[in-house]
């Protein structure tokens, strides 16, 4: 390219949290998801992304707002159906970077179906699951992931049913990379976004993230300050691609352990189908896309 083309081309803008920051949040002072909005601007800021490139999506929830607080392109999709839409947007444009927000209700529940998919197709984008085992937006019902015995609005002589256990879930699913993380822990959660972000494939961050308005002190045991043990995963010792040692680590009782339980490199679904696309327009001389679309509702006609 010559200087005069070079000095012509629009120069990109460097990332700055300055130029992320959209709406003021508005989530309860003390909220967990404040650390987790600030650690992603942080690793956006560190990754220079170009702006444009960027797509926040959610469904609905407390964590769900996020769209509202990212100065992106941004979706708030309907409850559980974030993962599906945000399909159609990477695989419609495998450019942009896409990120998907939501919490333990939107993901393990009602979005718990299209969770499986997601993850067994292996679409590129980066989920982020703040679970703070308590539905907080309609104010204190039981979650998938509330434990045994707690009392909420919807189980007031205490949860009968077993919570579901997200990593097992995730690595059953196919996900291609799996990780849990604290918002308390902002270090650890900003390597771990990072690493989840850079990662060509799903991948998937349970996050966890506490309502100090109805479930205060829920993930207190994994905090040392407040004694309780924060237990990360050792990756000298802990082979990131196996999945029957992630399966292991993922049995461990509560609060478990922190850090990547899986990672393998795999095809992604974005990239067969651009390969699928490829190959059909060689076969027909370098069509165009909207050409080959045209031929073929010619002969549906």
């Amino acid at each position: 390219m010559s200087a005069v083309a070079e000095a012509a081309e629009p120069q990109s803008e460097k990332l700055t949290k300055k130029i992320l920051t959209a709406d003021h949040p508005t989530w309860c002072p003390g909220c967990g998801d404040f650390a987790v909005l600030a650690a992603f601007y942080k690793v956006l800021e560190k990754l220079q992304y170009p702006h444009e490139k960027i797509v926040c999506v959610a469904g609905i929830g407390c964590s769900s707002r996020f769209p509202y607080f990212v100065n992106s392109h941004g979706i708030h999709f309907i409850h559980g159906r974030a993962l599906p839409l945000a399909t159609g947007v990477a695989l419609s444009r495998p450019d942009v970077h896409v990120f998907v927000f939501g919490g333990d209700g939107d993901g393990f529940s009602i979005g718990g179906n299209h969770l499986n998919h997601a993850a067994r197709k292996n679409i590129k984008m980066t989920y982020v699951i703040m679970d703070n085992s308590v539905y907080g937006l309609t104010k204190n019902q039981t979650s998938p992931t509330s434990p045994q015995g707690r009392k909420s609005k919807t189980d007031p002589q205490g949860n009968f049913d077993r919570p579901i256990n997200p990593m097992k879930q995730l690595l059953a699913s196919g996900a291609t990379f799996i990780a849990r993380t604290h918002a308390m822990q902002v270090a650890h959660m900003m390597q771990t976004f990072e690493r989840a972000i850079q990662h060509d494939g799903f991948s998937v961050v349970e996050c966890l993230s506490e309502c100090v308005m109805f479930y205060p002190g829920a993930f207190d045991d994994s905090l040392p300050r407040k004694q309780g043990v924060w237990d990360v995963i050792d990756e000298t010792q802990h082979d990131v691609t196996d999945d029957v040692a992630a399966f292991k680590l993922a049995d461990l009782p509560a609060p478990g352990k922190f850090g990547v339980f899986y990672q393998k490199k795999l095809p992604t679904k974005n990239e067969k189908e651009l390969n699928w696309i490829a190959d059909t327009q060689a076969k027909l001389g370098g069509l165009s896309q909207k050409d080959i679309l045209r031929k073929r509702f010619e002969v549906m006609r």
